[in-house]
């Protein structure tokens, strides 16, 4: 299995509002960089369109360490929220799940590749973090 490393990142302004996110995946010393956009959404749907949008990029399963500075993602996966919401059908225990369908997206790619979630204090010294917030924000401000 290949070993790649991603790192992912989220913007948003307002929330709602304008937003991007940015993503980075490195394999044997090459670099991919992925970004996008959406006029009206919120930080959250951006953190997560980050993950699943590198975690699609990827031709054959991988093991992959998936640096994100979102707790709300990384949580979800480390703490097992994400297993408790589909055996919930999709609901959390005070309710309506939000970002159904993105959670539904990320679980479908966690059954193909073996995913490591590592959070990362957010605009500090993680030079990967910090290239990926500067894409979401470029991405954010085409919509602003």
């Amino acid at each position: 299995m290949k070993e790649v490393t991603i790192y992912t990142d989220g913007a948003c302004s307002g929330n709602p509002g304008p937003g991007g996110w940015g993503a980075i995946l490195e394999h044997k010393g090459q670099r991919k960089e992925l970004s996008g956009g959406e006029r009206e959404t919120t930080n959250n749907r951006m953190e997560l369109l980050a993950a699943i949008s590198a975690l699609s990029a990827l031709k054959e399963p991988c093991s992959v360490t998936l640096y994100t500075d979102s707790q709300y993602f990384s949580n979800a996966i480390n703490l097992g929220w994400l297993r408790d919401w589909k055996n919930k059908g999709w609901r959390r225990k005070g309710g309506a799940l939000k970002n159904p369908d993105l959670w539904q997206q990320l679980d479908a790619l966690l059954q193909t590749h073996k995913v490591k979630v590592v959070w990362v204090k957010g605009h500090a010294e993680n030079e990967g973090n910090n290239r990926c917030d500067a894409l979401a924000v470029a991405e954010r401000e085409k919509f602003a």
